[in-house]
């Protein structure tokens, strides 16, 4: 049983506490800023200018008045938000997103671990103040509405069931909960069990109806992002034929935070390298939302963060640059983070900090041949980014806020 929340409780006006109390089964109420346009999301209503309500004679939003004067319920209090596994690479850039997010307020930031001392972050002095301590599930379920967890995948397992039972909203950036086949599941995560609730998989640009007031969200990995977000449209329009090649690079940040040999200083500086040959867990990933096999073959690449992923492919006979430019913008046409740079080929450097995918593609249409080049980075659409935009998606709110405004 989903606890209640204690949200309505903070609505200015007795009247609207009691509508939100009895009209809304889920911990957090949608929220709207008036001074956000809505985007993306077509069925969402439409938000005028914020000049609109001087220009109505109305008051401003957040007055207690404004409520009454537009007939509409007042602003919430913001949602409160817990962030477990904050000391990682994605966890921090889940911070230092979060703390400016317009409709949030941090008030749990959780390592993994479940010893040690509180700990500053020095690198978001005065974004966000707080301290990181260890890890406590009563905490979280206490001073929460909604969880983001960037845990290690055998601790996120067991986690994000516990939270979720217990009646907290839970966006899961690991990839504990990803692979929905169980056989399949258990060769990469065996620590995972099958959830009571199949969680919503939050590649946000191909799945928001379902996003839409989930309680339990899967993030996909980087690699998968990036190129199911280039090809997932061309799949479904039957343009794919044959084998399909992904050629990804990643910064070294992509290998997380823990220390080891392929990621020591010495060992990638001045190189590149294959690893994960027919054994990355991103493979069956990628197969299972684009349902065909691929050759997904991952490289190291001395840069902090970025991703870079070169797909070949062919296509059905007939097609040209401009079918794929027509598939891929009418599945984007509505997208805020999604840009398509036709066959100006995108780079990492464009992409690097923040929440954009960019998608370049081109045809050589008298063999058939597709080669498509699509770049994020790893920490923010691969990672925090997307968690964010799965967030602003689940609880109504402009699919930008914390991310473009």
């Amino acid at each position: 049983m989903l606890r209640r929340s204690s949200l309505a409780d903070n609505i200015l006006d007795p009247r609207a506490q009691a509508m939100y109390k009895y009209s809304f089964p889920w911990e957090v109420p949608f929220v709207t800023d008036r001074a956000l346009p809505k985007t993306s999301i077509a069925d969402r209503p439409t938000v005028g200018h914020p000049s609109a309500a001087a220009a109505l004679g109305t008051p401003p939003v957040g007055h207690p008045s404004a409520a009454a004067a537009l007939g509409t319920p007042p602003v919430a209090r913001p949602v409160r938000v817990g962030i477990a596994g904050a000391t990682g690479f994605a966890g921090q850039e889940l911070l230092r997103l979060m703390a400016r997010h317009p409709h949030a307020r941090i008030t749990a930031a959780m390592s993994s671990g479940t010893s040690g001392s509180p700990r500053k972050l020095p690198a978001l002095d005065r974004i966000w103040d707080g301290a990181v301590v260890p890890f406590d599930a009563d905490v979280l379920e206490d001073a929460t509405d909604v969880v983001f967890l960037s845990l290690p995948e055998d601790v996120a397992a067991d986690v994000a069931p516990a939270l979720f039972d217990r009646g907290v909203r839970v966006i899961d950036l690991s990839g504990a909960f990803r692979l929905r086949d169980e056989a399949i599941r258990q060769r990469w995560y065996p620590r995972t069990r099958t959830p009571m609730v199949e969680p919503v998989y939050g590649l946000t640009e191909r799945h928001g109806a379902a996003l839409r007031d989930a309680q339990f969200v899967t993030c996909p990995g980087c690699y998968p992002t990036a190129a199911l977000l280039a090809l997932e449209p061309l799949a479904e329009a039957n343009l794919l034929a044959g084998d399909v090649v992904i050629d990804a690079k990643s910064g070294i940040s992509g290998a997380g935070k823990t220390p080891s040999e392929r990621t020591h200083f010495s060992e990638c500086h001045g190189s590149v390298s294959a690893y994960g040959v027919f054994g990355h867990r991103h493979g069956p990933e990628i197969e299972q939302e684009l349902g065909r096999a691929v050759n997904f073959v991952p490289h190291l690449v001395p840069l902090d963060r970025g991703i870079l992923e070169t797909i070949y492919a062919r296509v059905t006979p007939g097609t040209t640059m401009r079918h794929v430019h027509d598939v891929l913008q009418a599945a984007y046409a509505t997208a805020p983070f999604v840009r398509l740079r036709g066959d100006t080929l995108p780079e990492i450097k464009h992409v690097v900090s923040t929440n954009f995918c960019d998608i370049g593609w081109r045809v050589d249409e008298p063999t058939g041949r597709l080669l498509m080049v699509s770049c994020l980075d790893n920490l923010v659409k691969g990672a925090a980014g997307q968690a964010i935009q799965n967030f602003n998606v689940v609880l109504g709110f402009d699919e930008r806020a914390g991310l473009l405004t």
